[in-house]
């Protein structure tokens, strides 16, 4: 009885052996992801990328000078993570869609929260980071209104209801439709 028990298991193991081995037709395939920058600390050679969710990617290449907006965080910080403030600000900016972050100088956190400076000298104030790709297809909408020309600053709290204060700086119209122009 015992070598029959023993002979079934056995059967019973090779049988599943194969079909995992052999006869499945899906198998795991390893995938690697790289975060790609959306911010910077430092500058020049001492600079360091910042992923959307606040990882300093300090074994990547330093990004080209002024190509991403700066952080204002004076030392990176060890743990390799941002965290407060500085994180807020990374989720917002890693939000910011692709053809608009050459448009944006930087960022700071204030008393509205998290506040976008654009090149143009328009301000995007986010407040938190929630919702910050909603908030930024809003800000989208209102830079291109045509009706609008001369924001100082656009209040993004509400994605859904965003407020454009003052007389700031002109807006410079599009350039033939399909280029991003950032004013400078």
């Amino acid at each position: 009885m015992r070598r029959r028990a023993l002979a079934a298991a056995l059967a019973v193991g090779v049988a599943i052996s194969a079909w995992f081995f052999l006869l499945r037709t899906t198998t795991v395939e390893p995938t690697l992801t790289i975060a790609l920058p959306t911010a910077v600390i430092g500058s020049g050679e001492d600079a360091i990328g910042v992923s959307p969710d606040g990882t300093l990617l300090v074994w990547q290449e330093p990004p080209e000078e002024g190509t991403l907006p700066a952080l204002p965080v004076s030392e990176p910080p060890k743990s390799g993570r941002l965290a407060g403030p500085a994180l807020e600000q990374a989720r917002v900016l890693g939000a910011a869609p692709a053809p608009l972050r050459p448009c944006i100088e930087g960022s700071r956190y204030g008393e509205s929260g998290v506040d976008v400076e654009l090149r143009a000298g328009i301000e995007l104030r986010f407040g938190d980071a929630s919702r910050a790709a909603e908030k930024w297809r809003s800000a989208v909408a209102v830079l291109a209104d045509p009706s609008i020309t001369a924001p100082d600053y656009v209040d993004l709290h509400s994605p859904l209801r965003p407020g454009v204060h003052g007389e700031g700086p002109v807006l410079p119209p599009a350039e033939g439709g399909s280029g991003t122009t950032c004013g400078e």
